[in-house]
């Protein structure tokens, strides 16, 4: 299962393919050979070459993947068999997964669905949103809209707790502060689910949720969006509130992208592509390239974020995407340049030969490590995401949509 990564990527019919080729034939030949359990779900604990570490299931790592196959059944070819996955994942989940007692989604459960941890993240709600919203979309089926409606409605519940008691694994969440993090994941779900419903209420939070990010997260002073800052909007001290992860917010700029395009604010598209490009600019590792996943906003150390000079493949696939889209919106010669500079160190340092997934983790220098950095599991969601929405944006962009 050899990795594919030539290509003319100044030629975006040329690229187009050669992303859904690697996609197609490397990535998720992986994810159906190894990972399918058939008592249900999707095994994610995995090693890189595919051996199976454990069949427990974090729920986290299973919404993601029903996202990821409805969208590929949705954008990229109808085959039963991805629709197939995503009804078996999602089936699964609601079965086992629902914490009555927490009204919300559990943490981790065994092969045969037994909770082993119950709830214990917000992020789980809202990747079960996510997965639930996109298999509506491709599917029609009201099911997992009325889940996913269900699940958002405990969600808007805990918005209104101050965030540091708000369940939040695996990153703990100091006292006193406000992350990033849930802004930015419950503007986009919400966004989504309010979409797919027409529910202004899911909207309006969505909106709010948005304009916190840029008018209490962002820092005009360093011109820079902060992981954390204080309950009353007020900057924590260093180097707790110094923290920026450059990966979360080039992922969280083309969700403002999507959101505020569906709501014809120009400027805060603007906004969102200028601020994509200051965090991939800071986040850049000049001495040995890619992306470095935490920095601190004034230069300082200790950087107060677990392995912070590691090379993980999420930002690098988030900011694939971003690229293309903001080259997309723009034409900008600085968009595509630095679409070409990720492209190039992404392809040539993650992808494990002959497996046809990537690593997740390298050293700053760029050397593959074992250790995990969030959960214990290889995660099939951040790599094929990119990679279906970048295909999905160059086939129409081609005019071959």
């Amino acid at each position: 299962m050899p990795i594919t990564i030539k290509a003319d990527i100044d030629n975006p019919g040329s690229l187009g393919s050669m992303l859904k080729w690697h996609l197609l034939e490397d990535v998720m030949p992986f994810w159906e050979q190894f990972a399918i359990d058939e008592a249900g779900g999707i095994n994610t604990c995995l090693a890189d070459d595919g051996t199976l570490k454990s069949r427990d299931k974090w729920l986290w790592s299973q919404w993601r993947a029903v996202w990821v196959f409805s969208e590929l059944y949705r954008c990229i070819e109808a085959r039963p068999r991805w629709l197939e996955l995503a009804y078996h994942i999602y089936h699964f989940c609601s079965q086992y997964g629902w914490d009555r007692a927490a009204s919300g989604w559990a943490w981790r459960v065994n092969y045969d669905g037994q909770i082993l941890d119950g709830y214990e993240s917000i992020y789980v709600d809202c990747f079960a949103i996510y997965g639930l919203t996109a298999l509506h979309r491709a599917t029609g089926d009201p099911r997992p809209l009325h889940l996913a409606c269900t699940t958002a409605h405990g969600v808007l519940k805990r918005l209104e707790m101050p965030h540091d008691q708000i369940p939040h694994a695996p990153y703990p969440i100091p006292h006193g502060a406000r992350v990033h993090g849930i802004a930015m994941m419950c503007s986009q779900v919400l966004w989504e689910l309010g979409e797919q419903t027409d529910n202004n209420e899911f909207r309006a939070i969505a909106c709010r949720l948005s304009d916190e990010i840029f008018q209490r997260f962002y820092r005009l002073d360093r011109d820079v969006i902060l992981e954390r800052i204080a309950i009353d909007g007020s900057e924590l001290p260093s180097p707790v509130g110094t923290v920026i992860v450059p990966g979360h917010v080039i992922e969280d700029m083309w969700f403002q992208i999507h959101i505020a395009r569906a709501r014809g604010d120009t400027d805060r598209v603007d906004e969102s592509i200028r601020l994509m490009r200051r965090h991939l600019e800071l986040g850049w590792d000049d001495q040995y390239g890619g992306i470095l996943l935490a920095i601190d906003a004034d230069g300082g150390e200790p950087i107060d974020w677990h392995f912070a000079d590691m090379k993980l493949w999420w930002p690098h696939t988030e900011a694939m995407y971003g690229l293309l889209l903001c080259y997309d919106l723009t034409g900008d010669r600085w968009a595509w340049d630095w679409y070409r500079r990720v492209h190039r160190y992404a392809l040539s340092h993650f992808p494990v030969h002959d497996v046809g997934e990537w690593s997740q983790r390298l050293d700053r220098r760029g050397t593959p490590v074992n250790e995990f950095v969030a959960l214990p599991v290889k995660d099939p969601f951040h790599l094929p995401r990119a990679l279906i929405l970048s295909v999905d944006l160059l086939k129409l962009k081609d005019g071959n949509g």
